[in-house]
């Protein structure tokens, strides 16, 4: 008894340790210019990067690995953090919605989707597969979105039913390569049926460009969805979560148009976007600072797995971004 109470003895210090090292590393950020963070930031990654491979190595269990990971997450944010920005809520949280499926009144799935403008076009885009999956019979004839109708009270909102066909003919774009399909859809949104309070941020092309640059492997990315629906329902706000690149960006993995993200995903994320935070002196061209890479589609597994003996890979592929631009074309 003594040894347990001296372990939880031990914990609470070091938790309490933990807080005051948290609230020394705010401050110290916090006092810091953006040319100081701008030095500061490589080091920091080189140092992260030693750690986890340390980490890895160690035998440790995955929940030290987990923690590690949100502190570095939680010191990148704040990198990354201008304390000049101002506003109610992060415009990139504004960029995605929960998309709804249903044939007639019936409820079928929930996904995940993001708006892309393309010159005075507005689109939802989302996974193909969201909008029509032949091997499982899937097969909605329309889609439901929640948007904002009030910028400075994201409780109040409507929502837009979509009807996904005309005339008997999809409305919705997608496309195919040399890979075989790709599954990425692009829907056109009329502006004029859209509440003209809407409360909305979309990517333009400029986002896409900004990904063509040199992106690691191993570098930190943001996948931005609704996982099983999960989602902050009092503000209608999805959730993001943190991911790394897992294979080598700008090649086509297998020969299929698509990289690896390494994160822990769930159904209801398909047609999230993947983005990765724009450093200070990149230009950013809007007020969204983020190069959008990808559109995160689904888990990656091996069919040789054994399910009592190997756990999951934890890998996704994201169909790279590019696609967009064939697919909003006039």
């Amino acid at each position: 008894m003594r040894n347990l109470q001296q372990a939880a003895e031990r914990i609470c210090e070091l938790k309490g340790n933990l807080v005051a090292l948290e609230s020394l590393i705010v401050a110290a950020l916090s006092s810091l210019s953006n040319e100081e963070r701008d030095r500061l930031r490589p080091a920091f990654e080189r140092c992260a990067e030693a750690a986890r491979s340390s980490l890895i190595q160690a035998p440790i269990s995955e929940h030290t690995i987990a923690a590690f990971e949100s502190r570095i997450a939680r010191t990148d944010a704040l990198l990354d953090e201008d304390p000049a920005e101002t506003g109610t809520v992060e415009p990139l949280l504004l960029t995605t919605v929960r998309v709804r499926t249903f044939e007639g009144p019936h409820p079928l799935t929930g996904a995940s989707g993001f708006f892309f403008e393309r010159d005075d076009r507005l689109y939802l885009v989302t996974c193909r597969h969201v909008l029509y999956d032949e091997q499982s019979g899937h097969r909605p004839d329309r889609i439901e979105i929640a948007l904002h109708i009030d910028e400075h009270n994201l409780t109040r909102f409507i929502d837009l039913s979509i009807l996904l066909y005309r005339d008997g003919l999809a409305d919705w774009r997608q496309a195919e390569d040399s890979g075989g399909p790709i599954d990425v859809a692009v829907l056109p949104l009329e502006r004029s049926v859209l509440p003209p309070e809407v409360v909305l941020r979309s990517f333009r092309p400029e986002h896409i460009r900004a990904s063509r640059g040199r992106m690691e492997v191993g570098r930190s990315v943001r996948i931005v969805g609704f996982p099983l629906g999960f989602h902050d329902t009092l503000h209608h706000l999805p959730v993001v979560r943190q991911a790394a690149v897992a294979s080598s960006f700008g090649l086509r993995f297998q020969g299929r148009g698509y990289f690896l993200t390494d994160a822990r995903t769930h159904r209801g994320t398909s047609g999230a976007p993947v983005l990765v935070r724009m450093r200070r002196g990149e230009p950013s061209g809007s007020a969204l600072p983020w190069a959008l890479l990808g559109v995160h589609a689904s888990r990656l597994d091996v069919g040789n797995r054994d399910r009592d003996e190997d756990e999951s890979l934890g890998l996704n592929c994201a169909w790279y971004a590019d696609v967009l631009m064939a697919l909003t074309a006039e």
